[in-house]
């Protein structure tokens, strides 16, 4: 009475297993591997000896990782400073272009050396002195004042969306050192166009 009849048995079928959808992507570790992945992870150090030791060796490996980023120009280990396409953007305006900043230091140097040593016997040459530190100091500051204005206006049509606080300091930071001496390295030849 309440028996199925054998045509309803036939027509049901029995229902495939669903396979996993994606995957992790890699193979599942040995158990080994797994058990010693784990132990390593909670290893504390037994004393505080072992915990300097350590932690030397892990500033060590920062470290060396930063100087190797900052010869090759790699984001990932770079000081936060340093960090970013905009950052990169700046370093390789500053870079690509001659700067009366980057000479300041050793003609001033120079000027005043001439003048110290010189002007005992030659009076007039302390007034030419004064006017060329004049000169150097109105360059520098047109050099500032384009410097900040090009690159600022150069991130804003490349970057739009992203910020120039102290962005301008940064470049100019960059370009009072000589070109050879900068860190990270120039990746930019002179008057080659940033990317």
């Amino acid at each position: 009475m309440f028996r199925r009849t054998k045509s309803e048995s036939d027509t049901t079928v029995p229902a495939e297993p669903q396979g996993k959808v994606g995957g992790k992507g890699r193979p599942t570790p040995s158990r080994r591997d797994a058990e010693a992945a784990r132990k390593a992870a909670f290893k504390k150090p037994r004393n505080r000896k072992e915990a300097s030791a350590i932690r030397r060796e892990k500033v060590r490996t920062e470290r060396g990782k930063m100087q190797a980023a900052m010869q090759t120009g790699d984001d990932r280990y770079l000081p936060a400073a340093d960090k970013g396409p905009v950052r990169r953007f700046a370093r390789d305006y500053v870079d690509a272009r001659y700067s009366v900043m980057e000479f300041a230091l050793p003609i001033l140097l120079v000027v005043s050396l001439v003048g110290v040593v010189f002007s005992p016997q030659f009076p007039w040459l302390a007034g030419m002195v004064n006017l060329l530190f004049l000169a150097m100091i109105l360059l520098i500051a047109a050099d500032w004042f384009l410097l900040t204005a090009g690159l600022k206006k150069a991130v804003g049509v490349k970057y739009p969306k992203e910020s120039t606080k102290g962005l301008g300091f940064y470049a100019v930071r960059r370009t009072m050192q000589m070109r050879r001496w900068r860190l990270p390295k120039p990746m930019v030849k002179r008057g080659e166009k940033p990317s």
